[in-house]
């Protein structure tokens, strides 16, 4: 697998978060001062709501801006077979019937990126999931994180 395509397909989706979390935040301001917003009365708190949603839309923003910067900085080290796991490395999970992808990142866990028509999810290090991974080696077990879940073994590391 190529690294550099997972960070253009991580870089690309941040990208369009950014533009819909600024826009979102940008409309919320304008609602947020609008002279239709002004208060009718002191319960009426329109404005007041959409200038937080505004501030958290902004804040949102701020950290998905940190996240591509830190993903556009980001080493892409190549791990041997039997490297320990640590940031930058692509892990396959083998579990009962088909085995899943992750890709151990600095920030914006969750993403759900497909590369060569394999998905894969970023996970941070700080993640349930990620602190279970660091540090394992092909052929060492996880316990997943989630109910139920059976152990599953490292298949590969890249």
């Amino acid at each position: 697998m190529n690294k550099s395509d997972l960070r253009n397909a991580i870089l690309e989706q941040l990208r369009a978060e950014l533009m819909l979390q600024t826009t979102a935040a940008m409309l919320a301001r304008d609602e947020a001062t609008s002279e239709e917003s002004r208060a009718d009365s002191k319960y009426d708190t329109h404005s007041q709501e959409a200038a937080y949603l505004a501030e958290g839309q902004g804040r949102l923003a701020a950290e998905i801006e940190e996240s591509l910067k830190q993903y556009a900085a980001m080493p892409l080290p190549d791990f041997a077979p039997d490297a320990a796991i640590a940031n930058g490395a692509v892990v396959e999970l083998a579990g009962p019937g088909a085995s899943t992808w992750y890709f151990l990142g600095p920030r914006a866990g969750g993403l759900e990126i497909t590369v060569d028509g394999r998905a894969i999810l970023v996970l941070t290090p700080q993640s349930p999931l990620g602190r279970q991974l660091a540090g394992k080696r092909v052929g060492d077990t996880v316990p997943m994180p989630s109910r139920g879940a059976t152990a599953q073994r490292i298949a590969s590391i890249a």
